[in-house]
């Protein structure tokens, strides 16, 4: 009969629990799919960033300066990542105007450029070995889950971040949002 109690008690405290966002051992941590949104006024400085991508193109966010950019921190072997890259392309196919860059900190090469293919990701990806792209975003932005989607204003500042897998509808609403700014 205690058997039987200890069980309906651990069940009842285990349904109270909130879900861990822990993927256990799979190598990363899911995000839940929560946002948040800094006013203008608490922007602070722009993210400074410069790499190359898988096929040894340079990209150096300097270069978008008056434009939005968003960034997305994605790795081949995640399952968030992998079922967001059709969004994400249909997002960047849908907003000309903004630029698109992903940042790879864990693949090599090989991985990442058949993970590209595979998913056809039309925008290119930082291939982030040293781990420069984490670096720029700390003291901006925590980087606390793979995927992690951040939307920088027209002066390369952290303007949103989501954390884990995106709904379409709600990067979509942060680009706007950010595209209407003055």
């Amino acid at each position: 009969m205690t058997i039987l109690v200890v069980a309906l008690l651990m069940v009842t405290v285990t349904a109270c629990t909130p879900p861990t966002t822990d993927s256990g051992g799979a190598g990363y941590t899911a995000g839940d799919g929560s946002y948040t949104t800094w006013d203008v006024a608490d922007r602070g400085e722009a993210v400074e960033l410069a790499g190359e991508t898988f096929q040894g193109d340079a990209v150096d966010l300097a270069d978008f300066q008056g434009e939005l950019v968003v960034i997305n921190f994605w790795y081949a072997g995640c399952p968030p990542c992998r079922a967001e890259a059709p969004d994400l392309a249909a997002i960047y196919e849908d907003y000309p105007e903004i630029h698109m860059l992903g940042i790879n900190p864990r693949d090599d090469a090989g991985t990442a450029e058949a993970f590209e293919r595979s998913f056809e990701v039309p925008y290119p990806s930082i291939w982030d070995k040293d781990a420069a792209g984490v670096a720029a975003m700390q003291g901006k932005v925590p980087l606390q889950a793979m995927p992690t989607t951040v939307v920088l204003d027209r002066e390369g500042r952290v303007a949103a971040r989501i954390l884990g897998q995106i709904e379409p509808s709600l990067l979509r609403g942060l680009i706007d949002d950010v595209a209407a700014e003055v």
